[in-house]
């Protein structure tokens, strides 16, 4: 008996530069785990075509004329909060990153991305899965390492719960989050569930966003 037929991921390209827009097109429909089923090259466009189309997942730049990134990832959230956005950009500032994941953003990643890392990306997030390019999180999760905190937001997590935690920030799964720390697929899932009932967020996705929020602390070099 056959295997049922997977289903494409469909997805939408945000980005206001042709060439870099048409490359993108280029390289993505060679994966046939994807459909590709709109591009536009402003955060206007984008909205039309999430209405009409109903992507996946969104791969959005964020420096466009008449929207920007940001107010789309807001706008597309506020829309449907079920579709996933991606931002794929030139900039890995605090200024840029910060704004994107507070507008809704699913992850991030860096246009020097190796293409076989971006397809993996895409998926990440399409499977709920936050996803940052290496070059991104340790800025995010060191940001606040110069300011005084009167209280540290992790205190209620145990050790190993804190290094599950920072691996979900790094947007890796159960099994290489177990691979990594040594321990069962099992014992992660539970130390998952501990993390989310503890930091009292739904997802994997909201709890890597606390710990940007959060980050500052050593543990999360």
């Amino acid at each position: 008996m056959k295997g049922r037929r997977r289903l494409k991921i469909k997805l939408l390209l945000v980005e206001d530069h042709h060439i870099v827009r048409r490359g993108l097109v280029f390289f993505l429909k060679t994966r046939e785990e994807f459909e590709i089923v709109g591009e536009a090259e402003n955060g206007e466009e984008a909205l039309t075509f999430v209405r009409t189309e109903r992507p996946d997942v969104v791969l959005m730049d964020l420096s466009m004329p008449k929207m920007d990134g940001i107010e789309a990832t807001k706008r597309i959230k506020q829309y449907d909060e079920t579709i996933k956005i991606l931002i794929l950009s030139s900039f890995s500032e605090q200024d840029y990153v910060l704004p994107a994941l507070e507008a809704g953003a699913d992850g991030y990643q860096l246009k020097e991305v190796q293409p076989e890392q971006l397809v993996a990306s895409i998926i990440a997030v399409h499977e709920g899965n936050a996803n940052f390019h290496p070059k991104v999180t340790p800025a995010l999760l060191g940001r606040s390492a110069v300011k005084k905190e009167k209280e540290n937001p992790f205190s209620m997590l145990t050790k190993r719960e804190q290094e599950v935690l920072r691996e979900i920030a790094k947007g890796r799964s159960n099994k290489e989050i177990a691979a990594e720390l040594h321990i069962t697929e099992q014992t992660v899932k539970t130390h998952v569930s501990n993390v989310l009932a503890k930091l009292e967020v739904d997802d994997r996705t909201q709890a890597a966003l606390f710990a940007v929020k959060h980050g500052g602390n050593n543990k999360y070099e």
